[in-house]
This record gives structure tokens, C-alpha cells and sequence, in this order.
């Protein structure tokens, strides 16, 4: 698999899109930013993890 982020990469990601309004639902994220979708599950066991990290910090 071609990962090209970091989890704290992935994880400013997160949190930049939550900030802007984006949606974070899985099927939205996976269509308009399929590597964050793809790197984040490389790292996470989910992507409710992926956004429960980003939370957290």
C-alpha cells in the first residue's frame, strides 16, 4: 500500500477539514480526499479512530 503521510499528518488533516465545515463522514472523505482516507486507515484500525485521535489533541 502507498502510504505518503504521517499519523500527524493525517491527524492536521483531520482536524484542518473539521475546522473548515468539511464533513468527516467516511463516504465523503474517501471521495474527495481518497490518500488521507487510505493513509488513515493504514494507521488506524478505523477511521472513527483516525478522528478520535484528532480530537484528542
Amino acid at each position: 500500500m502507498d502510504v505518503n503521510m504521517s499519523t500527524d499528518e493525517i491527524l492536521n488533516q483531520i482536524k484542518q477539514l473539521q475546522a473548515d465545515g468539511g464533513s468527516l463522514s467516511k463516504k465523503k472523505v474517501k471521495q474527495s480526499h481518497p490518500d488521507l482516507m487510505r493513509s488513515a486507515l493504514f494507521y488506524f484500525p478505523s477511521w472513527e479512530h483516525a478522528i478520535q485521535n484528532a480530537e484528542a489533541l
